[in-house]
């Protein structure tokens, strides 16, 4: 086994909980090299990590709201990149129809995707040689772990292993100051997702009573005044400026705590081995949560809106012991 081609095209989060895949790959076959193809949106995200040998991408994305001559040319370009290595295994771990267009234009004789009741979209089953075994009950990050290895013949071990490590800030550095700074990420891409206004208020006014410093990060101008409304609640609170991805991600790493909904950037705190404590709503926590012993938690039974009592009682539980960082080789390691 030399070469390797992981597909995974989306989002922040999904690109996040995947790149354990590779430290699995690469444990099983020392000195395979290890593509990573994405959609342009996120391949910083893949840069972070450390194990990825070659990063693929095209502004998929862009292009579907341009439809501008000047992106499909560099899709077309992408693609003469893509074809530049022969690959003894693809694997789409995406399972729509623009991860499959991308395997299938890879050049390998050996393309694995999703059974059809998994695949997000049907049509996707076109460029697959052969398919993954029925979805491992569990989390999804963890199965994407577990079908990897079915194709490659190694059953992945142990926790997950993330091997990030953030480039330097592109703009002046977040200061934590002297106070523990809790990040509340209270933005999320669908409003059924959202947890209350004043639930936030609630949290946020206790994080102060134990002495914690609340910031606030946002994206949009409606979550920006949505942070407005919540910092209105909690003295002291701060509504920070508009952040890069990578200014996020600093930022992030400077804190002591993080409290978010089921979103991305909660994903990133907890590769990067934060406490964490994720809120579902509208989505499964069993699915799509997280978790590590005292440090990452999830809450909620994604059908209704946990309570303030629930949230407490799981940042009490992240911070109920010592962090252990003994399986840690270098910074967001493992899970």
């Amino acid at each position: 086994m030399k070469r390797i081609l992981i597909v995974k095209v989306t989002s922040l989060g999904d690109i996040v909980q995947a790149l354990p895949v590779i430290a699995d790959i690469k444990r099983a076959f020392p000195g395979v090299q290890v593509d990573w193809a994405a959609d342009e949106a996120f391949v910083e995200v893949v840069h972070w990590s450390q194990s990825v040998d070659r990063v693929l991408f095209a502004p998929l994305r862009r292009f579907k709201k341009s439809r501008r001559w000047v992106d499909l040319k560099a899709i077309a370009a992408s693609i003469g990149e893509l074809r530049a290595f022969r690959y003894d295994c693809v694997i789409d771990i995406q399972g729509v129809y623009k991860s499959a267009i991308i395997a299938f234009l890879a050049r390998s004789s050996r393309r694995f995707g999703y059974r059809n009741k998994d695949l997000g979209e049907l049509g996707a089953a076109f460029a697959y040689t052969g398919r993954f075994g029925p979805r491992p009950l569990g989390n999804a990050w963890q199965g994407m772990r577990i079908s990897a290895g079915e194709v490659l013949g190694y059953q992945p071990e142990g926790p997950a292993v993330y091997d990030m490590k953030l480039p330097e800030a592109d703009a002046a550095p977040f200061e934590a100051g002297d106070a523990p700074v809790a990040a509340l990420f209270h933005a999320t891409s669908k409003d059924d997702k959202k947890w209350p206004v004043a639930h936030w208020g609630a949290v946020g006014n206790e994080l102060v009573r134990r002495g914690f410093r609340v910031v606030l990060p946002w994206g949009s101008s409606g979550e920006r005044e949505e942070a407005v409304a919540i910092a209105a609640l909690v003295p002291g609170a701060t509504v920070l400026p508009q952040m890069s991805v990578n200014g996020i991600a600093h930022m992030i790493d400077a804190c002591s705590l993080v409290v978010g909904t089921d979103t991305g950037f909660v994903h990133v705190a907890h590769a990067l081995q934060k406490r964490t404590v994720m809120i579902f709503v509208a989505t499964s926590p069993s699915h799509f949560g997280i978790e590590a012993p005292y440090r990452s938690i999830s809450i909620g039974d994604g059908h209704s809106v946990p309570p303030v009592s629930e949230a407490l009682q799981a940042i009490d539980y992240v911070h109920s012991s010592p962090l252990d960082t003994s399986a840690a080789q270098h910074p967001a390691t493992s899970a």
